[in-house]
C-alpha cells in the first residue's frame, strides 16, 4: 500500500499535462457558461453562436461579446446560484472539504486539489470520475533525521440525491506510519450535505480502527460552510468522539479566504476535556487546484 500510495502521489502532483485537453465548445445554448481567456478575462452569459474563429457570449452586462477561440484558456458550465446580485461568485477552489473533514460533494473527473496545513501535512486529493475521488496524504518528518513518516489514502464515492441540495459521501482515510511496525490505522464514514458547495451543513458518521481493532462508538461531525461574499466564507468543523470514560467535543470556528487560483482557511480548534481550561488551537491551511474537469 505504501508503494501505491507514493507512486499515486508523484503521479497526482507531477502528472498535470496528462490530463490537458482541448477547450470543449458546449452545444448547448441554456446553458449558463464562464469563459476564461488567456490574458485572464472572463465572460459570463450563454453561447449563442460559434464559428470555426470565434464564439459569440450573450452576457448581462456587455451584450454580446465575440471571443476568438485561439484566445480561451477554459469554458466552465456555471450555476444560476453563482450569479449573486448581478455579481459573479467564482467557485472555490476547495469545496468538497471544510479544515479537514470531507463532505458530500465530491470533485469532478479531471479536477484536482492540493492542500498544506502548518507546511508539514500535505494531501493530494484528484477527481478520477465525477463520483469517485481518491487522495494520498503524508506528513514527510523522514527529511529530519529519518524520522517515522505517517501514510494515507482517502478514497470517496459521492453520490448526488438532488442536484447541488442533497449529497451523500461515502469514504475512508487508511494510514500507516513509514518506519515502523505498529500497523494500520484510520476510519470509514458517510456524509450527508445539505444545500449547495458554498453553503451547507453536513452530518458526519464514522467508525475508527487501529489494526483489526474497531471503534465499539461512532465519530460524529457537524460541519458547515456559509460563504458571505465573493471572497470569503464562513465555517465550521465539530466533533463528538468517545475518550474511553466519557464523550469529548472537538469545536472550530473560523473562515476560508476565496481566491482565483487558491483558498486560504484560518481558523481555532477548541477541545473541551482540557480540564475546565478554554483553550484554542490554531489552524492554517491553504488548498491549490489544478487540472480541469472534463
Amino acid at each position: 500500500m505504501i508503494r501505491f500510495a507514493l507512486s499515486l502521489a508523484l503521479l497526482l502532483a507531477l502528472g498535470k499535462p496528462a490530463f490537458a485537453q482541448e477547450v470543449q465548445i458546449p452545444a448547448d445554448t441554456t446553458q449558463l457558461s464562464v469563459v476564461e481567456t488567456k490574458d485572464g478575462n472572463e465572460f459570463v452569459g450563454y453561447i449563442t453562436r460559434m464559428d470555426a474563429d470565434n464564439i459569440i457570449v450573450k452576457t448581462e452586462n456587455f451584450g454580446e461579446v465575440r471571443v476568438k477561440r485561439q484566445s480561451i484558456r477554459a469554458i466552465r458550465p456555471m450555476e444560476k446560484s453563482q450569479m449573486v446580485e448581478g455579481q459573479y461568485w467564482p467557485e472555490s477552489p476547495q469545496s468538497t472539504q471544510y479544515f479537514f473533514g470531507s463532505n458530500g460533494y465530491g470533485l469532478r473527473q479531471g479536477e484536482g486539489v492540493y492542500q498544506n496545513t502548518w507546511v508539514f501535512f500535505n494531501q493530494v486529493n484528484y477527481g478520477v470520475s465525477d463520483n469517485f475521488s481518491i487522495g494520498v496524504g503524508i506528513v514527510p518528518l523522514f527529511l529530519f533525521a529519518g524520522s517515522s513518516s505517517p501514510i494515507w489514502l482517502t478514497p470517496k464515492v459521492s453520490v448526488p440525491i438532488k442536484r447541488d441540495q442533497v449529497n451523500l459521501g461515502i469514504g475512508g482515510l487508511f494510514a500507516t506510519v513509514l518506519g515502523e511496525n505498529s500497523g494500520s490505522f484510520g476510519q470509514v464514514y458517510g456524509q450527508l450535505t445539505l444545500g449547495p458547495r458554498d453553503r451547507n451543513i453536513n452530518f458526519g458518521l464514522g467508525y475508527g480502527y487501529a489494526g483489526s481493532d474497531w471503534a465499539n462508538t461512532p465519530l460524529i461531525s457537524v460541519s458547515g460552510i456559509y460563504r458571505t461574499g465573493k471572497k470569503f466564507a464562513l465555517m465550521t468543523e465539530n466533533y463528538i468522539f468517545d475518550t474511553g470514560d466519557r464523550n469529548a467535543v472537538l469545536l472550530s470556528f473560523g473562515g476560508r479566504f476565496i481566491g482565483k487560483k487558491i483558498s486560504v482557511d484560518a481558523g481555532l480548534f477548541f477541545p473541551t476535556d482540557t480540564g475546565g481550561e478554554f483553550i484554542g488551537v490554531p489552524w492554517l491551511g491553504i488548498a491549490v487546484p489544478f487540472g480541469r474537469a472534463k
